[in-house]
């Protein structure tokens, strides 16, 4: 079998061999042919089968370079003739397909260098044409091939300089024609193209303000009347500490006086009261503390006895089932002794009879008066009368309940042993673990102590109207509270209770923490009123993305973007984008 399976293996090996010899020599001669006939490409690819077939061919390598030399001088002439009908971008490509085919061909490159001067030439002068598509197109492509070319590069700083110009003026114009969401955009898109070539990013800093401060929602808040005389309080709710608990990057005003028309609501603010108060409340408190040690009952003990006791009562109840057992599988054994004795008696029995008939048979032959025939006292069913057959039965019977009984008692047995050491195992963790142990003894010691309480309650009155609506708004009080507490008491050092005095805080801070409360509650519900406002701004922004570019969709956009500037919605911020080029929107916004 040995021999067999080598002589198998090395036929296989000689075939597949035998094949790729003969791929090769095809793909050799395939190549060869289309060589002769100058169908390079077809060439090209006979000789890199061959090439797959056998890596090491020396000679197909030098093949497939000598066809990559001749096809790279045929699209040189096609690169040629193709630059004579002015036709740079067709002649640049062949001549790079040229190269890609041999390296080595010098005339090529020297061609390729001067196909892509010209045509940075030609990117310059659609640049003074103010033919900026064009020029970026023609200076992007030279770069494409020649990523370090000095006169693409520059032409490329100047385009983008052309195009930061020509947005700034769009930009400009724009502004001056009062359309200022358009002007930012434009202004946004002149400082991406080249930064620092105009002074767009400040223009735009500045549109921005302008448009800022034209959708702005204007919080008219007036002097705030101290009915408390509590100066302190009520300098806490003014202008200025509501202008500071706004967020800032909204453009949310807090002023004293609004022109008409605008959007925004009247604040109106009266300090009622200011209610300082303390309070003390008695009560009690317990120490614990320790106080020595005292003996008792090792509680582990116990728990270990009782597993114990269990232990030894299931010792009991399975020495009672073996009991049980061994019992029944000596009754059995028993019986089986019985039937055996009584098989082996029938046995006998038979036997005698049998020898009986034999012996009278042969009498009677003897006897016979025809030699030659037996007598019908010599019947074969005297031997096999089957009298012990039922014996027979009751002993196998019998022989299967004693194998069955005795499988039961090694079962009884084995569980005996094993919930014997059971019960050794408890029995010597019990002696092993003391009867009593040590505990700690705690005592408690009480004492007296005083809740200090100090509450400032300020009770604030605002009323706050529209600015474009009628409507006489009901007042709305609210009380406003902050408190401190401390806890004081005297007790002893043994005890692990220090003195320890009141320590409150100032009614002052207080009075300060309280007011800035209240505002933070004022600041909260003008976010309110603004958040509805500029909801409605952002939904008639939504309604024109069908048409994202257009100048009025552009004024509208740009103006809830700067109203949503802590979170500018994509649905309205990435078509803008799209329609008007902008690499990074969210500059728009200032960012």
């Amino acid at each position: 079998m040995n021999s067999r399976g080598a002589l198998g293996a090395l036929a296989l090996a000689s075939l597949l061999a035998l094949t790729a010899c003969s791929a090769f020599s095809r793909a050799v001669k395939e190549g060869d042919a289309a060589s002769e006939q100058q169908k390079w490409a077809d060439a090209e690819a006979a000789y890199l089968r061959a090439l797959a077939a056998d890596p090491e061919a020396s000679e197909v390598t030098v093949k497939l370079r000598e066809v990559r030399k001749a096809w790279s001088q045929v699209v040189l002439e096609e690169a040629r003739g193709v630059r004579v009908s002015g036709d740079l971008d067709g002649t640049m490509k062949r001549l790079v397909r040229a190269l890609e085919l041999d390296a080595d061909n010098v005339a090529a490159r020297e061609m390729l260098g001067t196909t892509l001067d010209e045509r940075v030439a030609v990117g310059l002068a659609a640049l003074k044409e103010d033919k900026l598509q064009e020029a970026r197109a023609e200076l992007d492509a030279v770069l494409a091939v020649a990523p370090d070319h000095a006169g693409a590069k520059k032409g490329v700083d100047a385009v983008q300089v052309a195009w930061a110009k020509r947005w700034f003026t769009t930009g400009d114009g724009l502004e001056k024609a009062g359309k200022l969401g358009n002007a930012l955009v434009a202004y946004v898109r002149a400082d991406q193209e080249r930064v620092g070539a105009t002074s767009a990013r400040e223009r735009a800093e500045v549109v921005r303000q302008k448009l800022r401060d034209e959708v702005a929602f204007l919080v008219v808040a007036s002097a705030v009347e101290d009915h408390a005389g509590a100066p302190d309080v009520a300098q806490r709710l003014g202008a200025g500490r509501l202008a500071s608990a706004l967020p800032t990057q909204l453009p949310l005003r807090v002023v004293t006086e609004a022109p008409e028309g605008r959007e925004g609501v009247r604040l109106d603010l009266s300090l009622e009261r200011v209610l300082p108060l303390k309070a003390m409340e008695e009560a009690q408190r317990s120490h614990r503390y320790l106080a020595g040690k005292m003996s008792v009952p090792n509680p582990r003990r116990a728990g270990f006895e009782t597993k114990l006791l269990q232990a030894e009562r299931q010792q009991e109840e399975v020495d009672r089932k073996q009991a049980t057992a061994l019992r029944e599988y000596l009754r059995f054994q028993a019986e089986l002794t019985t039937l055996r004795e009584g098989a082996e008696r029938c046995r006998e029995r038979e036997r005698r009879e049998c020898l009986d008939a034999l012996r009278e048979c042969g009498e009677a032959a003897m006897d016979a008066k025809s030699p030659g025939q037996l007598p019908s006292d010599c019947s074969p069913a005297r031997c096999a009368s089957g009298l012990c057959s039922k014996e027979e039965q009751l002993l196998t019977q019998k022989v299967f309940a004693v194998k069955e009984k005795q499988m039961l008692l090694e079962a009884a047995v084995e569980r005996s042993e094993t919930q014997r050491v059971d019960v050794r195992r408890h029995r010597d963790t019990v002696f092993r673990e003391p009867v009593t142990v040590e505990e700690p003894m705690y005592s408690d010691f009480v004492y007296d102590v005083q809740l200090h309480r100090l509450t400032v309650t300020a009770s604030v009155t605002a009323v706050m109207r529209d600015l474009l609506k009628e409507q006489v708004p009901a007042p709305r009080t609210e009380d406003f509270a902050v408190s401190h507490e401390d806890l004081a008491h005297k007790g002893y050092d043994r005890y692990g209770v220090l003195a320890d005095p009141v320590q409150l805080r100032n009614e002052l801070e207080l009075r300060v923490e309280v007011g800035d409360k209240a505002v933070a509650d004022l600041a909260r519900r003008v976010k309110e009123r603004f958040d509805a406002y500029r909801g409605k701004r952002v939904e008639d922004a939504r309604r024109g993305m069908v048409r994202p570019g257009a100048e009025d969709v552009v004024e509208t956009a740009v103006r809830a973007l700067l109203l949503t500037a802590d979170a500018p919605p994509p649905d309205i911020l990435q078509p803008l984008a799209r329609a008007r080029g902008l690499n990074r929107p969210e500059t728009l916004l200032g960012l």
